[in-house]
């Protein structure tokens, strides 16, 4: 389940905390485990004492690899293609737009669990528009709710097309990927590690075998720093 929040500018590690207690924590409870970016509100020593002090394991995904954290990534990019669609023609009023947006993201079936984010979440699917407007004693009211009806129409129709263009340009170059387990032996490429070396072309592509310690997703697992025999 996504929450889409509206914020003036890039927070700070102190103002990311305050979100996630006030669009979050408060809703979902305090998480075991926060996979996040490498962005400075999750590098900071403050983020970090913080999700320790309560608990919360911190995984930060390699700045190479945006997979790990797929999910967020998706999103970001339906969320993207929704604003542009419904506020190109008024920028400003992208933030009375999220409530909207997020309720058509919450209540989409999604393909890989047969159900929307709300339905895992609290095991019902919420009720969505009428299909036919009924008589209104107040004009003013029906505006409202057209209003509301025609951003959440709009908003699921551009989630939909986002959708489907990230399977058809992913499933073009997938391939399927190895099943991952906690023990195995793993290579890690070389390609973006910032090695000290004379010459980068003498570098080995691929260092290891790593163990792999933990499974963050399919796609994506953390291996030990030592490396095995």
């Amino acid at each position: 389940m996504a929450h889409f929040v509206p914020l003036p500018k890039l927070p700070s590690a102190k103002e990311t905390t305050q979100a996630v207690q006030q669009h979050v924590f408060r809703l979902h409870g305090i998480p075991a485990d926060v996979v996040s970016d490498r962005g400075p509100q999750f590098t900071s020593s403050f983020w970090k004492e913080f999700c320790r002090l309560l608990g919360a394991t911190v995984s930060l995904t390699s700045g190479f690899h945006p997979q790990a954290n797929g999910q967020s990534e998706r999103a970001n990019q339906e969320l993207e293609k929704a604003l542009r669609c419904m506020a190109s023609r008024d920028p400003l009023s992208w933030a009375s737009r999220l409530v909207w947006v997020e309720y058509a993201h919450n209540t989409l079936t999604c393909s890989a669990t047969g159900m929307s984010p709300f339905q895992c979440v609290y095991g019902y699917q919420p009720p969505l528009f009428p299909s036919q407007e009924g008589e209104a004693s107040c004009p003013s009211a029906l505006a409202n709710a057209r209003c509301c009806r025609w951003t959440w129409a709009r908003a699921r129709a551009a989630i939909r097309r986002a959708v489907a263009a990230y399977s058809a340009g992913a499933n073009r170059r997938r391939t399927p990927a190895p099943e991952y387990r906690v023990g195995q032996r793993v290579w890690l490429s070389a390609r973006d590690l910032p090695i000290r070396v004379e010459s980068r072309k003498l570098v080995a592509r691929f260092l290891g075998p790593f163990l792999v310690e933990r499974i963050i997703s399919p796609t994506a697992t953390c291996p030990g720093l030592s490396r095995c025999g």
